[in-house]
């Protein structure tokens, strides 16, 4: 897919893509991404969710659902300071996810 059908597709002009691409630009909103995640998703044969929130990581942002559960949940916030600049890897996180608690209900 060129960056022209992507643009296209996507809805913004391909010179755009291009100055994200080269980083002549800031980081395009959380929508853009969104719908960048979905149309390379597509293509890709990814998750859209798990590629949407990599680019949105990636431009250095927080996605939005995330930041809305840290705003309502101060010992989120605390957990995730306890935790710092540990070097986890992948598998590390997996394990913590695989393992953490379930809510009762």
């Amino acid at each position: 897919m060129s960056q022209r059908d992507l643009a296209e597709r996507v809805g913004v002009d391909f010179t755009y893509l291009s100055k994200i691409e080269n980083g002549r630009v800031e980081p395009p909103s959380e929508t853009v991404l969104k719908n960048v995640s979905r149309e390379l998703a597509q293509a890709l044969g990814r998750d859209e969710t798990e590629l949407s929130d990599e680019l949105i990581t990636l431009a250095g942002k927080v996605p939005s659902d995330i930041a809305e559960t840290l705003s309502r949940n101060p010992h989120a916030v605390k957990f995730l300071r306890s935790i710092g600049d540990e070097a986890w890897s992948p598998a590390d996180w997996r394990k913590i996810i695989r393992n953490r608690p379930s809510k009762q209900k």
